[in-house]
């Protein structure tokens, strides 16, 4: 049997009439950016997370550079981020001229460790981006309460969250704004790159609405030096569609994880650790290994796709040489990056696909200690 990491074709067949319909809608139309699609979609999302406001961007990068730009955050200006995460969430703080200053994760959840934020606050400080790894909520009542004490913002990276709850509360208006990927194999994903913002503070929302658009809010009149990141009226029109399907996907997203909880009986592996107080999106189903590479390469020749978020932190990475962190500056997160592994999980991922990757799995200790 082969298992895919993630099958987005059976996404697509499941909804191909509604798809197909919502492209001969905007085709016909005429109007290909910045229409009644667009607008429709920012209204019904804003409705779904519970907030007032949703911004259509290209991308989720954007959504959070976008945030901070509208915020007047630059040069001289410092921003919390976790320091185990997608290297999107330190670049959208460095694209607005800001410093990312990286806090270790929580050891249990990964996500950012409230207990360690208010250590890393100086005077330069305006900010804490708190991201929503692999669909599980950070522990936002604690952050704010960190982010209140010291008057700084919090924006949501919530890149890998749609439909993510947090005490009762959709993520996207659990701080004062949040940013949102749409890239096709998100929960919530178009046919192409696009992304959203969304808030209830209703001055932010008109300045990244300008923000994506040149600056302008009437043509040709230009506040600000913007950007061009608009959500198009194409992906707009699908994430409509695919947003009336979201809940029922997270749902049989939530039911492979029951499975892979209940099944996966391995020494050797790390299973998720879930708080009460929270309901994934599952976004990714992310154990640990001491021997993540040769577990890897186990699955592999069991024709099972895996895939490693993420390898190579931000603070180690290239990019980010001129910080001058080293290794073992962030030990949690870096022994995080040597020993996560992604197995697969999607709407669309039978319940005997599931067995298969737990058998495996399982049956990975008994391969290695026959050898």
């Amino acid at each position: 049997m082969h298992v895919s990491f993630l099958d987005l074709k059976s996404t697509y067949r499941e909804i191909q009439s509604e798809c197909d319909a919502a492209y001969q809608r905007v085709m016909e139309s005429g109007w290909y950016i910045l229409g009644e699609e667009l607008s429709a979609f920012e209204e019904e999302f804003a409705w779904y997370c519970g907030v007032k406001n949703c911004v259509g961007v290209g991308n989720g990068l954007e959504a959070l550079h976008l945030v901070l730009r509208a915020w007047d955050i630059g040069v001289g200006d410092e921003i919390i981020v976790p320091a185990n995460t997608y290297i999107a969430t330190w670049l959208a703080v460095t694209y607005s001229g800001a410093r990312p200053v990286p806090v270790e994760p929580d050891a249990k959840t990964y996500n950012l460790d409230p207990g360690k934020v208010a250590a890393a606050v100086t005077k330069n400080t305006k900010a804490i981006i708190a991201v929503h790894l692999y669909g599980q909520p950070a522990d936002m009542d604690a952050i704010n309460k960190v982010a209140k004490q010291y008057n700084l913002r919090v924006l949501e990276d919530a890149a890998q969250a749609q439909g993510a709850v947090y005490k009762g509360r959709f993520t996207g208006s659990l701080g004062d704004a949040a940013g949102f990927s749409f890239y096709p194999g998100k929960n919530l994903g178009a046919y192409g790159d696009a992304g959203a913002v969304t808030t209830d503070d209703d001055v932010l929302a008109e300045k990244v609405r300008s923000l994506r658009n040149y600056g302008s809010k009437i043509k040709y009149i230009n506040d600000y030096q913007g950007f061009n990141s608009r959500l198009d009226e194409l992906q707009a029109a699908f994430l409509r569609v695919k947003l009336k399907h979201l809940d029922e996907w997270n749902r049989r997203r939530r039911s492979l994880v029951e499975v892979y909880l209940q099944k996966i009986i391995n020494q050797d592996i790390d299973l998720p650790y879930v708080p009460e107080w929270v309901e994934p999106a599952w976004h990714l189903f992310v154990v640990r290994s001491r021997s993540r590479n040769d577990l890897q390469k186990y699955l592999k020749k069991s024709e099972i796709e895996t895939l490693i978020h993420y390898p190579i932190p931000p603070h180690l990475s290239g990019a980010y040489r001129a910080l001058g962190f080293k290794e073992g500056d962030f030990p949690l997160t870096e022994r995080l990056a040597n020993e996560v592994i992604s197995l697969p999980i999607g709407p669309h991922q039978k319940i005997n696909m599931a067995g298969f990757v737990i058998q495996a799995v399982n049956d990975y200790v008994k391969a290695n200690s026959s050898d």
